[in-house]
């Protein structure tokens, strides 16, 4: 795999056994990537991965843990280093995406989503700093949401989130810069993923429409991971980059 452009380099992606995390992982790994396959429960859907991962050609390695949890995140880039000595590309993907209208929310609900998609985008990047910084040429790509540019009803709570994940990124771009760590935002939006028969679509994606009227697949924002973990994007730092088809044109 050393004739990919991110042959030796070893990733960790969150959230990755399903949807755009899964599409992510297997992006980097056709580019060469060793990667950490994490989730938070469903340990049958990351192994699943790891076999994709590994008919690529690639090595990969599941950790099963809450994102929330900064013991656990901290065991995760361990076993990274551990298992593969470096940790050279973070994305954050994890996040959860409740619907509920502001004046029926209460605090703990209010705090399950920022806990896992804000404050577990935070502890990844504590636990993975020392092994990024030893990289030489770190990247960090966090995943935001369209919701977080556009508002939407019902969802205050990932709105802030994920509002929040730009502002992160921003200011992480300033922080990291002379370790020689990028760290960018991908936006997704109105892309066409399974979803559990109890969680309907979105209501916001039924107000917004791309150019073509097509959904995206889970496969477009991961080319846009892979090209800003590459060495052809070492000049993008600190952006929130949109893939949605023309949904939502804006900073």
């Amino acid at each position: 795999m050393t004739n990919k452009e991110l042959g030796g380099k070893v990733a960790i992606v969150t959230g990755a056994g399903r949807n755009i995390g899964r599409a992510i992982a297997l992006a980097l790994a056709e580019a060469g990537t060793s990667i950490v396959v994490n989730a938070r429960s469903n340990r049958a859907e990351a192994d699943a991965v790891v076999r994709e991962i590994e008919a690529l050609g690639c090595k990969a390695l599941v950790h099963i843990g809450d994102v929330a949890d900064a013991t656990a995140v901290q065991a995760m880039a361990d076993a990274a280093v551990k298992h593969f000595g470096r940790i050279d590309i973070l994305v954050n993907n994890a996040a959860l995406r409740r619907e509920k209208p502001f004046a029926e929310m209460d605090y703990a609900e209010w705090r399950e989503i920022l806990d896992v998609t804000l404050d577990g985008t935070f502890h990844c990047v504590r636990a993975c700093l020392p092994a990024l910084r030893r990289s030489g040429a770190g990247t960090i790509v966090n995943i935001g949401g369209l919701s977080a540019h556009t508002g939407a009803k019902n969802r205050a709570h990932v709105v802030t989130a994920k509002a929040g994940i730009i502002g992160f990124t921003r200011a992480l771009a300033h922080d990291l810069a002379a370790d020689g760590i990028t760290v960018n935002c991908v936006v997704p939006g109105l892309i066409g993923t399974p979803r559990p028969k109890d969680r309907p679509e979105p209501a916001h994606h039924q107000t917004h429409q791309t150019i073509t009227g097509d959904r995206g697949k889970p496969e477009d924002v991961a080319a846009t991971v892979r090209f800003l973990c590459g060495p052809g994007a070492r000049y993008i730092n600190g952006q929130a980059i949109h893939a949605n088809g023309g949904a939502y044109f804006g900073a």
